[in-house]
């Protein structure tokens, strides 16, 4: 295998057909480059998805309450719903499969803004109300302090949680907002958490503009009785959809809607669209490794043309060999190394190539970008891919190799 003659006479073999070595490699490297760069931006865009997702539970919903459309034991359709205290009290004893429920509110309802003061400095914020466990709903990056608590809850405290666009219009660089104060509609706030979000873009600005308060403490300083709307989020081993239809239920029983009024309570579920996407995700995977595997294929079916082609070309120079003494084996061997040699300096060149175009494409994507995160490969699939090519292209020496053992010296001497 490492016989200095031989590999000279490799090298002087593939310097004498210098395009058909070119063409046959150019298909090799093609196939294994392709592959990298379609696995890398497959991947980007799984990660970019990863990353829209990482500021929301993947099992969660959202549910509020709409009109009915439907009559219902005497009540016509149009009623408005409103949901209460009394709801969040069912929705928890009644539907154990929930793993966190946050009632929220907001001032102004929902995209609604409220002027925040401090001093002399105004921002027009979204001010909710919130529960502790909406921290595991939509989860975000403490900066300083900590979110809403139980006791916050429970005393009716007047605390706050600030996003990061808030303290940049309300502080001055550096300052320290713990323990400070903010006015909310005449009423005092005091902030104990600071945050950024976990999203990016124009998600991430709306929801770095928003104060949290706790829930009570807001029915109690605004007079607002009311649940706006609930964020749910199932436990794993329960599928999300599911859970919703049950709260659903629930909420339609307790508020005389009709039981096919499928438009009386408004939804939206991260669970549903999550898995959209991810089967999406896994459609694309799969059009990837099929067309990188088919791509692969004809450059592996070029190389054993070629290798056809060669061994014809070469049949006189085969016929002296056998005459002088060369056995089957060595003939074998001179033609799988060819084309193994060939096959494994485009593939490692494509593979080379490729991860160059991926580190390239991971400067030029911007970090902020909704949909498609840094392209990234598995190296160790990459350099497996590679060497299951190389092993295919000996294979495909192989065959041409056994039919250029078969030749009859006579006979190939007597070739043009």
């Amino acid at each position: 295998m490492f016989d200095f003659d031989k590999w000279q006479e490799i090298g002087s073999t593939l310097r004498r057909n210098k395009l058909r070595s070119f063409m046959t490699a150019a298909g090799v490297f093609w196939g294994i480059m392709m592959l990298v760069v379609m696995l890398g931006f497959g991947n980007g865009l799984e990660n970019g998805v990863n990353k829209r997702f990482s500021g929301s539970a993947t099992n969660a919903f959202f549910m509020w309450s709409m009109r009915t459309t439907m009559p219902y034991k005497g009540m016509r359709p149009g009623r408005e719903l409103r949901f209460d205290d009394g709801d969040i009290e069912a929705i928890r004893t009644q539907v154990p499969e929930i793993e966190y429920l946050a009632p929220k509110n907001q001032l102004g309802g929902w995209r609604g803004g409220e002027n925040v003061t401090r001093g002399n400095k105004t921002t027009a914020s979204k001010v909710a109300a919130d529960y502790p466990e909406f921290q595991y709903i939509q989860p975000v990056k403490f900066v300083k302090g900590r979110f809403i608590n139980d006791l916050d809850i429970r005393d009716n405290r007047k605390v706050a949680v600030i996003g990061n666009v808030v303290y940049r219009q309300l502080f001055l660089p550096d300052e320290d907002p713990i323990g400070k104060e903010i006015k909310v509609q005449g009423v005092y706030f005091t902030v104990v958490g600071l945050f950024r979000s976990r999203q990016s873009g124009e998600d991430a600005i709306e929801q770095e503009n928003t104060v949290h308060v706790p829930f009570t403490t807001y029915q109690n300083a605004f007079n607002n009785r009311e649940v706006g709307w609930f964020a749910i989020a199932a436990k794993p081993e329960f599928p999300a959809p599911v859970v919703e239809e049950k709260v659903k239920a629930l909420l339609r029983e307790r508020h005389g809607v009709h039981p096919e009024d499928n438009r009386a309570i408004g939804s939206w579920s991260t669970a549903k669209m999550f898995g959209r996407i991810q089967t999406i995700l896994l459609s694309i995977k799969l059009l990837v490794w099929l067309v990188g595997i088919v791509t692969l294929l004809a450059g592996i079916i070029g190389v054993s043309n070629i290798m056809l082609i060669v061994v014809k070309e070469r049949t006189k120079e085969i016929g002296i060999r056998k005459a002088l003494g060369a056995t089957p084996a060595s003939i074998v061997s001179q033609l799988v190394q060819e084309s193994t040699v060939l096959t494994a300096v485009a593939g490692y060149v494509g593979l080379l190539t490729g991860l160059a175009l991926l580190e390239l494409s991971a400067k030029l994507i911007p970090p902020d970008s909704p949909f498609l995160g840094t392209p990234t490969i598995d190296l160790s699939i990459a350099i497996i891919a590679t060497v299951v090519l190389i092993v295919a292209g000996a294979f495909a020496g192989f065959m041409p190799a056994r039919a250029a053992v078969r030749i009859n010296p006579v006979e190939a001497l007597r070739a043009e």
